[in-house]
């Protein structure tokens, strides 16, 4: 069975197809979401989690609000951790702390109010 150049020419432009097409869905599934970088200032949220705990503290007045208070620093200590875990999965991107990024690019997203939701910190 002999092909006729039509036929190459059919299956060339098939072939051209098909890898356009993976070369896109590599790009938009793959490279593109690599290229986001999301930075997260994890000191922030602790230092107004913390000035919180100490406010509520001072006010104390009596031990069951400081047992409250202790608690409530407790169950901020477990979150923080989940939390910024969870952070890489939700946005799709690669996340790094605020003072590891030199200088913000198109690419770079600030997920600090994100984290400061999840732990809820003021």
């Amino acid at each position: 069975m002999k092909t006729t150049v039509p036929q190459l020419l059919g299956q060339g432009l098939f072939s051209l197809f098909v890898v356009a097409m993976a070369l896109a869905t590599y790009d938009r599934l793959v490279l593109r979401p690599a290229l986001i970088i999301g930075m997260v200032d994890v000191a922030e949220v602790y230092r107004a989690k913390e000035a919180e705990f100490t406010q509520i503290l001072t006010k104390a007045s009596s031990a069951d609000d400081r047992q409250k208070a202790l608690l409530m620093a407790q169950a901020f200590a477990q979150r923080l951790p989940l939390a910024l875990d969870e952070l890489p999965r939700e946005c799709g991107c690669l996340v790094v702390l605020r003072t590891a990024v030199a200088g913000a690019t198109p690419n770079t997203i600030d997920l600090t109010a994100r984290l400061r939701r999840k732990v809820d910190a003021p």
